[in-house]
């Protein structure tokens, strides 16, 4: 088996997330259906993270296993993004070991997602923004994001997956807010991360920055491992998977 490394990009507009799901349209799918056509080998595209449904990816890291020996990266390169919808991309592809794997030799995810925090959303940023009409107070967002970094029990924020989950403790080294302009910029780096919890934060942070929970109320949250109404999941269009780090070989 020969297994290469796919840096794939995506608008995840169109499709039910990164993982296949009979009858509906998914990032896995439509990578998977070029791969076959291009090698004729059915292969499995193993993913370092699962995203839902419009949710996009800036960096999505792929590995895929062949049967056959020869270099494919020539071919590979020339022709998935020729057979590729326009709204997922191929970057980069290249051999690697077969101790590498997409998921599990990921050392640290980042996601980033973006509110537009004015009365109109330009028409070309609506699938990729979560508009907020009213003006967010980033200062308390931002005291609050300060407050749920490190290792914790995030049972209060995620949502059930529906399979089994050994763990829900994290390590989120990094959770910052920022302003830029009418732009705000919720970025959130872990070791890995729970169901929907990036848009758990992300809906936890806006009811914060609106008022309507003070900052202070995050580590009550943490502590009490439930989810409530005080952790909205924030909606999918304005959260990316921005990049996925790999320890250097």
């Amino acid at each position: 088996m020969t297994r290469y490394k796919i840096i794939v990009g995506y608008d995840g507009s169109a499709y039910a997330g990164w993982q296949i799901q009979p009858g509906h349209p998914t990032v896995q799918a439509a990578l998977q259906d070029a791969l076959l056509r291009l090698t004729s080998e059915t292969v499995i595209a193993h993913g370092s993270g699962r995203t839902d449904q419009g949710v996009h990816a800036r960096q999505q890291v792929v590995h895929v296993d062949f049967e056959r020996n020869d270099n494919l990266v020539p071919l590979l390169q020339k022709g998935l993004n020729a057979l590729l919808p326009a709204d997922i991309r191929i970057y980069r592809i290249r051999r690697v070991g077969a101790h590498f794997d997409a998921r599990r030799s990921a050392i640290r995810k980042e996601y980033r997602y973006f509110i537009w925090n004015a009365a109109v959303v330009p028409p070309f940023l609506r699938l990729y923004r979560t508009q907020v009409r009213d003006r967010l107070d980033v200062a308390a967002m931002s005291k609050a994001a300060k407050l749920l970094v490190g290792k914790h029990d995030f049972a209060a924020f995620t949502a059930n997956p529906n399979r089994v989950v050994e763990t829900t403790v994290r390590t989120l080294s990094g959770l910052t807010v920022k302003r830029r302009g009418e732009e705000i910029v919720i970025s959130a780096t872990a070791d890995g991360f729970l169901y929907k919890m990036v848009r758990s934060l992300a809906g936890f942070l806006i009811r914060v920055g609106e008022g309507a929970v003070p900052p202070s109320e995050a580590r009550a949250i943490l502590h009490s491992k439930e989810r409530t109404a005080r952790v909205p999941t924030a909606p999918p269009q304005g959260l990316f998977l921005w990049q996925v780090k790999y320890p250097r070989h």
